[in-house]
């Protein structure tokens, strides 16, 4: 079993019922396809967390199927904004503590707006970032939206 993340340790503390699957990643294999791949499991089930910098709230943190595309339009219109963009791979870590391919939505360093798209209350559960590269983090998609207090909304 690998050590324990902050996610991870953050789910505990709440008494969220969860299962850790690893899997060998590489730098260039670190997107949500590849690790569907490895994982054995359909890519709509991986959720990548993106960090975002929206021009008039600032950062804010979106969910989205691997399979899918965000589209930056819808939310820079659902969290206030004109417009949203990806912020830089370099200031991932300053901003959330973590690195880029080990993103978790849990634990960063400040609680940013959350939003998750809609698909993933349909699944009985979803996968996420353990905060680290090679450790994904299952869970009932419904249960996260509570922890993170995030809204749901049509992302794609």
């Amino acid at each position: 079993m690998a050590k324990k993340t902050i996610a991870c340790r953050i789910l505990d503390k709440a008494g969220i019922t969860y299962s850790v699957h690893e899997y060998e990643w590489s730098e260039d294999a670190i997107d949500a396809l590849s690790v569907a791949k490895k994982l054995d499991i359909a890519p709509h089930f991986i959720f990548k967390t993106l960090v975002l910098r929206g021009n008039q709230t600032g950062v804010l943190v979106a969910l989205v199927p691997g399979d899918a595309q965000i589209d930056l339009k819808k939310l820079a219109r659902i969290s206030g904004n004109k417009h949203v963009e990806l912020v830089a791979t370099k200031d991932l870590q300053g901003l959330t503590g973590y690195i880029r391919g080990g993103v978790s939505p849990l634990g960063m360093k400040k609680a940013y707006p959350c939003y998750i798209d809609e698909s993933a209350m349909a699944l009985d559960f979803i996968s996420i970032s353990a905060g680290q590269r090679g450790l994904q983090i299952f869970l009932d998609p419904r249960v996260l939206l509570r922890i993170l207090s995030a809204q749901v909304t049509s992302l794609i």
